[in-house]
């Protein structure tokens, strides 16, 4: 089979519609065939160890399809590894979480169901603590779209954080907002306060979004950083998953206070695995003056077995031997030095010490001179405004924000946010259920096309996905406008799964591939932000623009987003795939110096 070179990654794969629609067969496929071989698995997990066991059995089962061969797969998947991923994913989990948590119970909430049921349903529980919080469609999307301010003040603040302090810190103070914010919403007894807890929770969701992929590249694996960086998008959609599943139960009486209560237990469970487990990230102690530490926590993500050379040479430092080498001359000119003045005051019994013993102090200034040069060059960060006057950082910021952009106003949360209200009058009580298998689609397609953002490259699935998303839009807007259920829930499923094969994924990458390591928490601070904003238009204003139109032809106007989205991916986006870091990316020649 012949191999592709990764300079050549962008144009090994040509987007045909035959393609997209042979990628969808395969989707389809991938979904009955995933879901027959884990349903036991499932279960059994369950059973065992409770619901982390039963995520990892769907991707091991997923994995084992042939996607990716098993000795890759797991050669560098040692339990300190898999046990930062875990936790560190909590966070973007709960953006998740929390983006779908009122989607199936709006009725119960807002009191539209208690008035449905007529005058004589009582809406007070106890006193002081109603039962529902009664609110009109815009109030209602006004508390809604309060998670995505806050989210946006979470996002600009978290790159400077964590680029700063540090990805472990930075984590740790998103979870306890994200744990604060929950408990607001659940004791909620009017619109101000469930907003403030919808804000706050917002914060740390904001901020994690930002911290977590940059996390993620970091600590992954060189050849499985497209992977393993996919699972920011797994693991919201495993929040959606588990908050939509929740509310099939517990959307009734005073339970869905119960709803919003475990996105806070969530968040205290990774709080509490952050400080009693969590490893700060090896390339960012490395760029920060510590490539001791930054190898010690490296060799125990690898394993004692691996070989961590080229990784360590990757980040611009010796290799492993090498930097061994230099802290034993850097201790024995330390120590030499301490020795040197009581040498000179006893004499020397022969002239050769005491030139060896220069030579040694020698070799020491000149280790501390080296040391001392990479601590100044690490710390020299790329500030939030500065980012965008340097000309090489400019266009990979505009790339970024474009697709984060794009992401977003394509569509996926108005199925994500709105799609029980959505769909309720066309499929009545099958709107739920939909939106539960939605959810359960939206995690195995995305778990599934994991390894083929490092098999077909970004800019491919990127292709794929718009395509996929803009056609299915027209699709659904058709379904609902003709009142044909079969069409529109078949629509619904295409269009979540040709969001999770490139749009969900793959803009969480980009920001930490597109520029150099001094850039990263600035730029990914501009995406998310932007990505905040674009999420906040979507649910402040879809459900007013869906009652303006008519129900279904906003989807007209998603499908026009996606068209000119597909058009900008092309002009903008360059292909990251096997690249070693942004000059080569954007073909760009070095220095000598420090990239960028």
């Amino acid at each position: 089979m012949e191999k592709v070179s990764p300079s050549n990654a962008a144009c090994a794969v040509r987007f045909t519609p035959a393609l997209w629609a042979g990628t969808l067969a395969a989707e389809a496929a991938a979904f009955l065939v995933v879901t027959a071989a884990t349903l036991d698995g499932l279960v059994a997990a369950e059973e065992e160890g409770g619901l982390v066991a039963a995520i990892f059995s769907i991707k091991l089962a997923v994995l084992t399809m042939g996607i990716m061969p098993a000795r890759e797969t797991f050669r560098d998947w040692t339990p300190t590894f898999l046990y930062l991923l875990t936790i560190a994913t909590l966070g973007p989990l709960l953006f998740g979480y929390h983006l779908a948590e009122l989607n199936e119970p709006q009725d119960i909430i807002t009191c539209a169901a208690q008035q449905k049921a007529g005058p004589s349903t009582s809406t007070t529980a106890a006193p002081n603590f109603p039962q529902c919080i009664p609110m009109d469609p815009l109030q209602f999307g006004l508390v809604s779209s309060f998670f995505t301010l806050g989210g946006l003040v979470g996002a600009l603040c978290g790159g400077p954080v964590t680029t700063k302090y540090g990805r472990l810190k930075a984590m740790l103070v998103a979870s306890v907002f994200a744990a604060i914010g929950p408990l607001f919403e659940a004791l909620a007894t009017n619109i101000p306060l469930f907003a403030t807890g919808r804000f706050i929770a917002g914060l740390g969701a904001g901020a994690s979004t930002v911290i977590v992929p940059i996390y993620i590249s970091e600590m992954a694996p060189p050849h499985q950083k497209g992977f393993f960086g996919s699972f920011t998008q797994v693991s919201i959609n495993i929040g959606i998953l588990i908050t939509q599943f929740l509310g099939l139960f517990l959307s009734r009486g005073q339970l869905w206070r119960i709803i919003l209560g475990v996105g806070g237990a969530i968040a205290v469970a990774q709080f509490v695995g952050l400080f009693l487990g969590g490893q700060e990230s090896p390339k960012w102690l490395a760029d920060n003056g510590q490539p001791a530490r930054a190898k010690r926590v490296l060799r125990k993500m690898r394993g004692h077995e691996a070989n961590i050379d080229e990784e360590v040479m990757g980040w611009g430092l010796e290799s492993e031997q090498d930097m061994d080498d230099e802290e034993e001359t850097l201790l024995s000119g330390e120590d030499h030095m301490g020795n040197h003045s009581s040498s000179e005051n006893g004499g020397a019994m022969d002239g050769q010490p005491e030139v060896e013993g220069d030579r040694q102090q020698e070799a020491g200034e000149l280790t501390h001179s080296k040391t001392a040069a990479k601590v100044e060059q690490a710390v020299k960060t790329i500030g939030f405004l500065a980012v965008l006057q340097n000309p090489d950082m400019r266009r990979a910021v505009l790339a970024v924000v474009m697709i984060m952009v794009a992401q977003q106003l394509c569509g996926i949360n108005s199925i994500v946010m709105y799609g029980v209200s959505l769909l309720s009058d066309l499929l009545e009580a099958n709107a739920a259920l939909l939106n539960v298998l939605v959810a359960v689609l939206n995690v195995v397609v995305t778990i599934s096309a994991a390894p083929l953002v490092d098999k077909l490259g970004r800019k491919p699935c990127l292709l794929m996905s718009i395509t996929g998303m803009g056609l299915n839009s027209v699709l659904l807007a058709i379904g609902i406008m003709k009142a044909v259920p079969v069409l529109s829930a078949i629509a619904v499923l295409l269009f979540v799964a040709s969001f999770g094969l490139g749009l969900g994924p793959v803009p969480f990458l980009l920001s930490s591939e597109l520029v150099a390591a001094e850039a990263v928490g600035a730029t990914q601070s501009w995406a998310l932000a932007a990505n905040w904003v674009a999420t906040f238009v979507v649910a402040q204003f879809f459900p007013l623009v869906n009652e303006k139109l008519g129900k279904g032809q906003v989807y007209f106007i998603f499908a026009a987003f996606a068209v000119l989205s597909g058009g900008l991916t092309v002009w903008l986006i360059p292909e990251t795939k096997g690249k070693r870091d942004a000059d080569e990316v954007w073909g760009r020649k070095k220095d000598g110096g420090r990239d960028d």
